[in-house]
């Protein structure tokens, strides 16, 4: 399978009812994460995001509490997912969009992110997936993911390639050495999180 053939599948599987199927499972929104964003955005210096895969909105909404709602932007291939995260997060911005084609000018949002969407991506494609985070940046990009030292794939629900832990960090370093880590961490169920490993880049 051409690597664009295996983006697509994926992308397929997560727009479909699969992709339903799991914003049916995750409707609970944890209001833990509310102070992980406050204390991240809480400095003025981030005026505008975008996180690519926001799913239901469960991070605009904590995002959408600091900043204005309208400087707040998700993109995500499910219809269902969408539609919650308008409800969810009042006045933000969702549009429908695959992460690896972001329909946005370069450098126009202050933070570009993604939580728990990378490990979805395949390996012939995230190159792109993390490259349009970058271009669409103008000064920071997150990531939040599972970490793994290798590569590993994970079973999901009967889905191949469809989850992989790696080292997120190692990879946007090799691609991108000019991004500089300003912070990073790791944030678990105690904060509303799934035991995710995360860095904020500075673009120099």
């Amino acid at each position: 399978m051409t690597s664009e053939a295996e983006a697509a599948r994926l992308e397929g599987l997560w727009r479909g009812e699969f992709g339903d199927a799991y914003v049916r499972r995750n409707a609970t929104l944890d209001d833990r994460r509310g102070a992980f964003w406050a204390e991240l955005l809480g400095d003025g210096e981030i005026a505008s995001t975008l996180e690519v895969g926001c799913g239901q909105g469960g991070n605009l909404r904590h995002v959408a509490a600091v900043l204005p709602p309208e400087a707040v932007w998700g993109v995500d291939v499910n219809a269902e997912a969408r539609a919650r995260a308008r409800q969810n997060a009042p006045g933000t911005n969702v549009v429908a969009a695959v992460a690896r084609l972001l329909p946005f000018r370069d450098g126009m949002f202050d933070l570009a992110m993604t939580v728990g969407v990378l490990i979805h991506q395949p390996e012939t494609t995230l190159p792109l997936v993390m490259a349009e985070l970058v271009r669409v940046s103008r000064r920071y990009v997150l990531w939040a993911e599972y970490h793994a030292d290798v590569t590993t794939e994970v079973a999901y629900h009967g889905e191949r390639g469809a989850l992989l832990k790696r080292d997120y960090g190692r990879i946007y370093h090799e691609l991108f050495p000019e991004l500089e880590v300003c912070r990073e961490g790791f944030l678990g169920e105690d904060a509303g999180f799934d035991r995710v490993s995360w860095q904020l880049l500075r673009k120099s």
